[in-house]
């Protein structure tokens, strides 16, 4: 969001670990997110992952085999779309 409108009082809303905030006396413009728990934004905006949990996985992965596999997998397919993009 840019700027905000002038006098306009806000709601603070949390759901889901996410915080958004909307105008109090203009619910034609929607609800934006402000905050929150990083991996809750992330999935709120579209993404499976947020960083951290992304992180977390890979150390989890050097431990056990089937995770390994899989990651493995899904990296080896990443580099490979990658690639036909280019």
């Amino acid at each position: 969001m840019g700027k905000l409108l002038p006098k306009e009082p806000l709601i603070y809303e949390r759901a889901n670990g996410v915080v958004f905030a909307r105008y109090r006396d203009k619910p034609e413009i929607e609800r934006w997110i402000i905050g929150g728990d990083p991996g809750a934004v992330a999935r709120e905006q579209g993404e499976l992952l947020d960083y951290s949990e992304w992180k977390q996985m890979c150390e989890i992965a050097v431990t056990n085999h089937t995770l390994k596999k899989l990651m493995d997998k899904l990296v080896n397919t990443y580099y490979m779309i990658k690639e036909e993009q280019q």
